[in-house]
């Protein structure tokens, strides 16, 4: 039975900090294990499909892994930015999905450590990850807190923003997902990535766009609704579906005719 299902919670077991023994990799390597004996091979089997993933999986939920990468972080409170950063990359390295989202959750946990000069592991992490399961936290997790910090960093994003890799681009409107949601005036930034990628055609960007549209949406309704009024012939199905769940029925049914009359044309 997973250690979970007694009542006490998932927890790492590993070298201890005091015997000086807990380098990077036998860090990695002992959360990984833990993550492993909280998997299900039935699961692991059914994520790999679903993810269309060529790394081993094992079928442990991103809850769980949470907790235990929590577990870790509790016990290392004592952890400066070089460790943080190469237990992360240990982690990475180890080509499990569970570890790599570890990976990422360790360095969202402690993301006031981080240096702008990160930004160059998670353009790298970007381009491996291959799944919008990964970059879908590095982007808005620890990108973003990293673009809040170090506002030069928004040469980075304009560059991930027009990379050949799809995976990027959603990866530069994504880091900003989080101050959208809060309401905090980031909204002409992302607006400009966004415009220039309405014409996309790939799903995975079109999706982002109306993601963040949509999460703006639920404090700033008239906001989105202002913006994507003139652009309506240039803009997808699935990002208008996804851009308008949280105006006002008013402003929806606009769109939505608005839209369809502009796609006869």
């Amino acid at each position: 039975m997973p250690a979970s299902d007694h009542g006490a919670g998932p927890t790492v077991t590993g070298p201890s900090p005091a015997s000086g023994a807990l380098t990077a990799r036998a860090t990695a390597n002992a959360l990984n294990a833990a993550i492993l004996a909280e998997g299900s091979a039935e699961r692991a089997v059914k994520e790999k499909a679903y993810l269309k993933s060529s790394l081993k999986h094992h079928g442990t939920p991103v809850p769980v892994t949470r907790k235990l990468v929590r577990s870790l972080l509790r016990s290392r409170r004592d952890l400066n930015r070089e460790r943080l950063v190469a237990i992360a990359e240990e982690l990475w390295a180890i080509q499990v999905h569970e570890a790599r989202a570890a990976a990422v959750m360790v360095l969202a946990a402690r993301t006031e450590l981080l240096l702008a000069s990160d930004m160059r592991l998670l353009t790298r992490w970007l381009r491996e990850a291959r799944t919008w399961a990964l970059v879908d936290e590095i982007a808005p997790r620890v990108a973003g807190p990293l673009l809040a910090r170090y506002p030069e960093l928004e040469a980075t994003i304009d560059q991930w923003a027009t990379d050949e890799d799809f995976w990027l681009r959603r990866a530069a409107l994504l880091s900003y997902l989080e101050p959208l949601r809060r309401g905090e005036d980031v909204f002409e930034r992302f607006a400009q990535l966004a415009d220039r990628m309405l014409d996309e055609r790939e799903f995975f960007v079109r999706k982002a766009i109306g993601w963040a549209l949509r999460e703006r949406g639920k404090r700033a309704p008239s906001e989105v609704h202002a913006w994507l009024r003139p652009r309506l012939a240039r803009t997808s199905g699935v990002t208008l579906r996804e851009a308008i769940k949280y105006l006002t029925p008013e402003q929806a049914a606009e769109l939505t005719r608005l839209a369809s009359s502009s796609k006869r044309k």
